[in-house]
């Protein structure tokens, strides 16, 4: 691939992980499936119906995969599709990068 060809995936790439909430709801997730109220409760400040939109969105980038287990009440989880499992090098980076340059104001 030359350089034309890899710009616009990368363009799209950072579209997807630059919305506003998304890295955070993807590394929420890496550690396993999660419920909504789990992921919403873990993510100060980041209302119901914005979860649920990122996580529709991530869905149907084939990130996040929703399953619904049919007991009573309903059991629904979120989990990351082998897609989504494979930005965990990313975020360990993204990790270790902001353990060793990013200061937070005290």
């Amino acid at each position: 691939m030359d350089d034309h060809q890899r710009c616009p995936r990368f363009e799209k790439a950072m579209e997807i992980l630059s919305k506003r909430w998304t890295a955070l709801i993807i590394f929420q997730l890496l550690p396993g499936p999660q419920r909504f109220a789990r992921i919403e409760n873990s993510l100060q400040n980041l209302s119901g119906k914005v979860l649920s939109d990122r996580l529709k969105e991530l869905e149907l980038e084939g990130i996040v995969k929703r399953d619904v287990y049919p007991e009573t009440p309903v059991r629904i989880e979120y989990r990351l599709t082998d897609k989504g499992k494979a930005l965990a090098p990313l975020f360990d980076s993204i990790s270790n990068w902001s353990g060793e340059w990013i200061q937070l104001s005290q």
